[in-house]
């Protein structure tokens, strides 16, 4: 009986809170992504909706081998907390995070991935996005609480982002200040004032692209293009070491 190599992926994983798990949506960011790497590698959606960092890093060990780093074959993966972290204290204590903490918890996330064999400049921190209190307001009051979040917090939070990635040799995408670059109107990257619109998918998965592109662009096109396929032996193509 013969013998073959088993075709393995290799993976990115997309690790975050509601805006990562919302990722996969219709013409969602992360839908995109895959996409743009199927046939070279997983894009793998680890999107936890409502959790902040300090859970975030509690769990992250369970969904990554730790002993065996070679087992996880990662070629990148995105990290993207802070819009649960920054909730006011006062108001929403079950999320908030501390700043200090905050940034704390990232070193801790990124110190696992590093254990787990994902160099540090192939981790991309995402910063929490801008937020538009008067329409996260209305969906608070539906939810039958006063606002629990404001912008100049988010900023906070995401300018500590950027601070651990450049510290820490990892990358930041830091949709805070694009989103409101040059004044623009951040509101159309929204849906209800914290997650993101389809224009606001959009805006990250291209200015995510930019960022990943260079990172998995060494990853080959996995098994041969149909056309390559030797007909008459197909085995000789297609049970190759890919």
């Amino acid at each position: 009986m013969s013998t073959f190599k088993r075709v393995i992926w290799p993976k990115v994983i997309l690790f975050g809170d509601s805006i990562t798990q919302f990722s996969f949506q219709a013409n969602g960011w992360g839908a995109e992504l895959s996409n743009k790497l199927a046939r070279k590698c997983d894009v793998v959606n680890r999107g936890l909706s409502g959790y902040n960092s300090r859970w975030a890093k509690l769990v992250l060990p369970r969904l990554l081998n730790v002993t065996n780093s070679a087992d996880n074959n990662i070629a990148a993966v995105t990290v993207f907390f802070g819009s649960n972290d920054c909730s006011l204290e006062d108001k929403n204590p079950q999320q908030h995070i501390p700043l200090k903490e905050y940034s704390e918890n990232l070193r801790d996330i990124l110190r696992i991935l590093t254990s787990a064999g994902v160099p540090a400049d192939r981790v991309i921190f995402i910063t929490p996005p801008p937020l538009y209190e008067p329409a996260w307001e209305k969906e608070c009051i539906l939810k039958g609480c006063p606002l629990n979040r404001n912008n100049s917090a988010a900023g906070r939070y995401a300018e500590a982002c950027v601070q651990v990635a450049g510290q820490c040799g990892a990358v930041a995408l830091d949709l805070w200040t694009l989103m409101q670059k040059d004044g623009q109107d951040y509101t159309v990257y929204l849906s209800d004032g914290l997650h993101l619109s389809q224009n606001g998918n959009q805006f990250v998965a291209q200015h995510l692209w930019e960022l990943l592109e260079s990172r998995v662009a060494e990853l080959p096109f996995i098994l041969p293009y149909w056309g390559d396929v030797d007909t008459k032996s197909p085995e000789r193509s297609l049970l190759c070491d890919p």
